[in-house]
């Protein structure tokens, strides 16, 4: 997963075992359940387009080798074009414009598409990727498949090896001017795992799981395909963690590491991980011990929901909700949304807008108040000439005296203490000289106009991720507190976030919003590396963002999102 973290994810989500659907999965999937696809060996022609055979979709590949003998893992992080932040800014917009976290008749795809639209110019590969998604499924645009496949042609060009994962899903579901071949999309698929697309690894891992050939199902060839499964899981890939922690199930081996695999794959959003582990607990099977656990079965049951409603959740603290045994369960309320909001990752809060004083002129009487939530505009609406003290107003509206040639002290401090007065039309104007001479000169009045609606108070930007239902806010702790790895148990309860220097060879892949986890007092910090990421913990840096739940009583754990301990 790249640093930004994607939401909506750019892989080839048309894999029916994906479980996050967009508009290529949708077409995809209904391709996948199709039985006797041909597994020929010829090569993909369209008649209309040879006059290009240049074009990416031609590409000549080899065969897809089910049987072969080695595998090398790639993170797709690590090759994607750069993102500059100001592209950034506009994807963001654009996901929150049509967040899972919104009904669906309030999700403007016109909008997306012109964000989308706006970032791919600044080089925004995933808006790019988004975009060409919206023109598969005629969202906020019309409908153009081509258009759909030479977009992501582009970005094939520009080695994104999600690109080449959906060029392989576009064959099999014969979009558009590609004629449906299943030989032609697991040949694309391939080269995308090699490449280092984590959706064609899942998914490639998935079909090489079984203990003989039956295509097109599956093929007998476990070594290779675990090894797709556990690269893809280093990537953050939800699926491959279900399908790994699945696999490890049934071989019997090793379940309390099949277990850690399939919660894994809830953080990572996985919603049949969720479904799995509360199938598991309910009935006691033996992934946990043969001991039924309704406590636990009914919250990954409100997850696996959530997950199905918003698949751009992720749970990378749901330590803090939902630890695996031994450790209790923390006491939660029953609200679904506090277990909910409470695993999602924290991100740092904006800094509240600074609450305006009420403006000393709508405490004042008389001629000098204004209403509140008003003031006077900085330009008079139409210019007027000043008038002597002894005259009255021409126009109704706010005046302010001022003496016509103040030259001390006393003169200045005077016309700054005048407030503006309103007059109406004709009223002559007050004559008010406390403090003043004969000799100090005349008073002129000035026109300054008549109140407007003041604009509402500057609100908080809201974080993207939080926007898009995926994170919620919280204060960061200062001063920070910070806690090198290297197998040292953790000093203080709460959630802490993880990253590698930027020049770390993982930076790319491990460091991201989402590097985050709930570690109670006394328990070491998570090892990469049984998250298969070549990452020593002494590289890593921890930061302490607090968040730990209360203890009321002293030896009773409750679920917090603020860590105070609940009321009676």
């Amino acid at each position: 997963m790249d640093q930004a973290g994607v939401v909506m994810q750019p892989t080839s989500v048309a894999h029916a075992l994906s479980g996050r659907l967009s508009a290529f999965a949708l077409i995809a999937l209904s391709a996948l359940l199709l039985t006797g696809c041909p597994m020929n060996n010829e090569s993909q022609t369209n008649p209309s387009l040879l006059s290009d055979a240049s074009l990416p979709r031609f590409t000549k590949l080899p065969l897809f080798d089910p049987h072969r003998k080695s595998f090398e893992c790639k993170h797709e992080a690590e090759v994607n074009p750069p993102i500059t932040s100001e592209a950034e800014a506009l994807f963001q917009q654009a996901m929150a414009t049509t967040s899972h976290d919104l009904w669906e008749e309030d999700r403007n795809y016109v909008k997306a598409a012109q964000l989308y639209e706006q970032a791919m110019k600044l080089g925004h590969w995933k808006a790019q990727f988004n975009l060409a998604s919206l023109y598969l499924k005629g969202w906020g645009v019309p409908q153009d498949t081509e258009r759909a496949i030479e977009l992501t042609e582009d970005l094939m060009r520009k080695g994104v090896p999600a690109a080449w994962d959906n060029m392989g899903t576009m064959y099999m579901g014969g979009i558009g001017s590609l004629k449906q071949d299943a030989s032609v999309a697991y040949a694309f698929w391939q080269r995308a795992a090699d490449m280092g697309s984590m959706a064609s690894q899942a998914y490639i891992g998935a079909k090489l799981l079984g203990n003989h050939d039956e295509p097109p199902s599956f093929w007998g060839n476990r070594s290779i395909g675990l090894k797709m499964l556990e690269c893809a899981v280093a990537q953050g890939s939800g699926l491959a963690a279900y399908e790994l922690g699945v696999t490890m199930d049934v071989e019997g081996k090793n379940r309390v590491r099949a277990l850690q695999v399939l919660h894994e794959g809830v953080k990572l959003g996985s919603e049949r991980s969720a479904g799995s582990l509360s199938s598991s607990f309910r009935h006691g099977r033996d992934l946990v011990g043969r001991i039924p656990d309704i406590s636990r079965a009914d919250r990954y049951h409100v997850l696996a929901n959530a997950l199905h409603l918003n698949p751009d959740l992720r749970f990378p603290n749901l330590d803090k909700v939902l630890p695996l045994p031994p450790t209790p369960l923390p006491k939660w309320d029953g609200n679904k949304q506090t277990l909910i909001d409470a695993a999602k990752a924290v991100v740092p809060a904006p800094p509240a807008p600074s609450k305006p004083e009420a403006p000393p002129a709508s405490q004042r009487t008389g001629r000098a108040h204004i209403p509140e939530g008003h003031a006077l505009p900085e330009q008079p609406q139409w210019p007027m000439p000043a008038q002597y003290e002894t005259t009255a107003a021409p126009q109704g509206g706010y005046w302010i005296a001022r003496l016509m040639h103040p030259h001390s002290a006393r003169h200045l401090a005077w016309n700054a203490a005048q407030v503006p007065l309103r007059y109406e039309r004709g009223e002559p104007f007050e004559s008010s000289r406390e403090g003043l001479e004969v000799a100090d000169g005349r008073i002129l009045f000035h026109y300054l106009g008549v109140p407007v609606a003041e604009a509402p108070p500057p609100q908080a930007d809201v974080h993207p991720k939080v926007a898009q239902g995926a994170a919620r806010q919280a204060c960061l702790p200062q001063p920070l507190r910070r806690w090198r790895g290297g197998g040292d148990p953790c000093p203080t309860s709460g959630i802490w976030a993880a990253s590698v220097p930027a020049d770390h060879p993982a930076a790319a892949v491990f460091n991201g919003w989402h590097r985050q986890t709930y570690v109670r007092q006394g328990q070491p910090f998570p090892d990469p590396r049984d998250a298969h990421l070549d990452i020593e913990p002494s590289w890593i840096t921890w930061i302490w963002w607090d968040q730990a739940n209360p203890h009321w009583p002293s030896d009773v754990e409750h679920i917090s999102l603020d860590g105070q301990a609940p009321t009676t």
